[in-house]
């Protein structure tokens, strides 16, 4: 490899600290990974932002706390013009209010002091990888900075399907979260874009099953619904190791208030950045409120999960009349049987599958077996979805989960037109605000 070839493959960094000590720390451990240079320091906001005028570096180490003018001023100067370098923030303050104010300066990442060095070697990475459009956009001719950035905003914007698939079910325990879990995971192909959205928001499990740290969440969207662009959203998802996009829901159960106090926000969220997706697979919680009722609106398909016993198929047959009352059309949902028991094994605690169908009057479009829980578990401890863990692709769960994935991609690609996910605001909202009077939750 030649100089110029290596000199390709450098990320280039610039450390902005008021701390001397801090900067010089940072830049000789940062000298022992080849493929990051430090190309300059700087002890103000204000050197800072000219420094980064005058270098351009692929990433910018900005303190948060800094006389002359502080680190979200400077990121927010930055951002604008030299929209190719991407600044990562440090601070001794980790709530939530910083990172919020952060992220809305322009900020891809957030780290707290003391800076752990592997963390801030692995983000220094992530973020640079995740700001290539952003670069290449800058590079790419454009007659100012902010053209640039207009550019890698507008060609973020997307125009995949966007098909919102939305996993639900009345009936707790019913695996909701596994099942949604996979089938996101079971979508991933090449050159297919798929999220994960928890809006279990009180208890959500995905952060268990995925093992990601809920750094940020939905709740830091509900307050610029209307700014919203793929980059703002794009710092505010975590990836899996896989590659798979996630959007986390509240971290505690009393900030999911915040999302309730604006019930359309969640789907309205979904929406707006659904063009960048090929599919978005939303786990939900057992609650019928609005929140759930918009998405249900927004959603391209609803995977109706149920249990072979007969208070499960009591609450699906009162789900369905909702969804007739709500003038959905049957191929909108999708019922599946999860926990079945191979009625060869006389397994007599729950009830027959053409039994179910007979009394809902609506095909069982696919049952899952019951298996060793321990199967689940195993998955959950490695952090990956059963579909990765268990290799066979023959055995239950995997067999099953993966005909549910396929069956939702033949279905809906190529890309066709998704069905009622225009929220017809003035019946819809009628019909919503109607049956939440009806199950006493208005």
């Amino acid at each position: 490899m030649t100089s110029q070839d290596a000199n390709k493959n450098l990320i280039t960094i610039l450390l902005v600290d008021d701390i001397p000590e801090t900067r010089e720390n940072i830049k000789k451990l940062l000298a022992f990974e080849p493929d990051f240079k430090v190309i300059g320091s700087a002890g103000t906001g204000r050197e800072g932002v000219d420094m980064a005028k005058e270098h351009r570096p692929d990433i910018i180490i900005m303190d948060i706390n800094m006389p002359d003018m502080d680190g979200l001023q400077a990121t927010n100067h930055i951002t604008k013009a030299v929209p190719m370098s991407a600044v990562i923030i440090m601070s001794v303050q980790d709530d939530v209010d910083y990172m919020r104010r952060a992220m809305l300066a322009g900020a891809r990442d957030f780290l707290k002091k003391p800076i752990d060095m592997d963390e801030l070697y692995n983000t220094i990475r992530t973020v640079y990888k995740n700001h290539e459009a952003m670069r290449l956009a800058a590079k790419s001719g454009a007659a100012t900075p902010l053209e640039a950035l207009q550019k890698a905003k507008s060609e973020g914007s997307g125009e995949r399907s966007g098909h919102i698939i939305v996993v639900y079910s009345p009936q707790g325990g019913a695996g909701t979260t596994t099942i949604a879990t996979n089938l996101a995971s079971g979508l991933m192909k090449e050159g297919i874009k798929v999220l994960l959205a928890d809006a279990d928001l009180q208890f959500g499990d995905i952060p268990t099953f995925l093992n990601l740290q809920a750094q940020f969440t939905v709740v830091d969207l509900i307050e610029d619904i209307e700014d919203l662009d793929a980059e703002h959203f794009d710092n505010i998802v975590q990836t899996h190791e896989s590659g798979l996009k996630v959007l986390l829901g509240p971290q505690r159960p009393e900030f999911a208030d915040e999302v309730k106090a604006k019930p359309q926000a969640y789907a309205d969220i979904l929406k707006k950045v659904s063009g960048n997706y090929d599919f978005l697979v939303v786990d939900t919680s057992v609650n019928l409120d609005e929140v759930s009722l918009a998405l249900f609106d927004a959603a391209t398909r609803i995977i109706l999960i149920g249990t072979p016993t007969l208070p499960g198929a009591k609450s699906i047959r009162f789900v369905l009349d909702l969804f007739d009352q709500l003038q959905y059309p049957p191929e909108k949902t999708m019922i599946v049987l999860n926990k079945v028991y191979d009625e060869a094994q006389g397994k007599n605690a729950t009830l027959p599958t053409d039994r179910i169908q007979n009394f809902l009057k609506r095909p069982i479009s696919l049952t899952i077996p019951m298996v060793d829980e321990r199967v689940i578990l195993r998955a959950i401890v490695k952090a990956v979805p059963v579909i990765a863990f268990e290799r066979n692709p023959n055995n239950p769960p995997v067999k099953q989960l993966l005909e549910l994935a396929n069956t939702i991609y033949k279905t809906l690609k190529p890309p066709d037109e998704p069905e009622q996910t225009k929220d017809k605001a003035g019946k819809d909202k009628e019909r919503r605000s109607s049956f939440l009077q009806r199950l006493g939750r208005s």
